[in-house]
């Protein structure tokens, strides 16, 4: 296939063993060869587990930019994206990294955890081109934008009052998604404006064993076309390449994705499924569809124990996996928020049907959770 060419159509989904085997793209796999160990080198920091199944959160005598200078960087960081895919998101208040550094971080994050050679750093379709912010890879998240509509708020507002459809995991609509997203806020409202991450690994545990093997077996289409309309009031055109993976190009913001997803780090399998991209179970019926749409969102918006709530203070940073959870803002401010976000490029989703849930593997582990 020409790597330059843009183009439209969907790449054929197969269920993979953990290094993709039967992919008909080799760059779309990722690196790892089985679950990656976390080595502990960040536990000599203070931190707490926010609840039992998600959230870590650490003091400010941890600052990024001191991992990113250690003499052994490489390690920590890797150690980093371990923890991270293993606890779903960790917070880290008082950071003083620039963007610049954040952008770093967020390709080491990315790249030291076995991500595919080719991919790189999310530019939004909507994004223009502006070199002073690295051509797009660093992303502002301002309530200025919001105001102006667009978004998942503009897909939303008119359908629904539930706060709980804001629920997302970033950029599922691209054949390669993202494995890690960093944000950090620097403006924010007096009170409002928290945060919620939702762990797909405990949605999936959430269910029956013979609820399970059904979904392993189907895939779902991602779509955010929804985009194109925000581009025709914004004046810009959808950005067809550059979106941080030779794959990851055309108009059509589609894309095809296993329901239950393989985290190539952990090897644990989680829910792959979210209210403001997933638009649909393929191959299965529409009443059969929307069964089991309202069933797999509700697992998550109802289930406030497998959430965690974060409120930002100033210059505090959040790195998630998007592959094991989900995330959503809280709309309850009218002063400004903003930030800045990196968003990491990973593999093509895949289900190993080998991997393990995360109970079974903490279990294994000899850990209640």
């Amino acid at each position: 296939m020409n790597r330059t060419q843009t183009t439209t159509t969907q790449v054929p989904y197969a269920v993979l063993n953990l290094r993709g085997e039967g992919s008909e793209d080799e760059l779309t796999r990722s690196r790892n060869v089985g679950p990656l160990k976390y080595n502990g080198s960040l536990e000599q920091y203070e931190h707490f587990d926010v609840t039992p199944v998600i959230g870590r959160e650490f003091a400010k005598d941890l600052q990024l930019v001191d991992i990113l200078n250690a003499d052994n960087s490489d390690d920590l960081i890797r150690d980093l994206a371990v923890l991270i895919s293993r606890r779903g998101v960790c917070f880290f208040r008082d950071q003083d990294i620039s963007g610049e550094q954040l952008i770093q971080l967020g390709h080491k994050i990315g790249q030291l955890s076995g991500r595919p050679s080719a991919s790189g750093l999310h530019v939004h379709p909507l994004t223009e081109d502006t070199p002073e912010l690295g051509s797009g890879v660093l992303a502002e998240i301002s309530s200025d934008k919001q105001k102006k509509g667009g978004g998942l708020r503009q897909a939303y507002d008119d359908k629904s009052t539930y706060a709980c459809t804001g629920w997302h995991s970033d950029i599922t609509f691209e054949n390669n998604p993202s494995d890690y997203a960093a944000l950090k806020m620097h403006t924010l409202p007096e009170t409002g404006g928290d945060t919620m991450w939702g762990s797909a690994y405990e949605v999936y545990d959430r269910i029956s064993p013979p609820i399970q093997k059904l979904l392993e077996g189907l895939t779902a289409t991602h779509d955010a076309n929804f985009f194109h309309d925000e581009a025709r009031r914004l004046g810009i055109p959808i950005k067809a390449v550059g979106r941080g993976h030779p794959m990851n190009q055309g108009e059509d913001l589609r894309a095809v994705h296993p329901v239950v997803r393989t985290n190539p780090v952990t090897g644990w399998k989680g829910l792959f499924v979210n209210y403001a991209f997933t638009k649909r179970f393929n191959d299965v019926t529409r009443d059969e569809n929307d069964f089991l749409m309202k069933y797999c969102h509700d697992l998550l918006a109802l289930n406030h124990d497998l959430q965690v709530r974060f409120r930002w203070t100033k210059n505090a940073v959040a790195i998630w996996d998007n592959r094991s959870t989900y995330h959503t803002a809280t709309y309850d401010y009218d002063a400004k928020r903003a930030g800045d976000r990196v968003c990491s490029v990973g593999e093509k989703p895949y289900f190993d049907p080998k991997s393990v849930s995360r109970k079974q593997a903490l279990k294994a582990e000899g850990k209640a959770w």
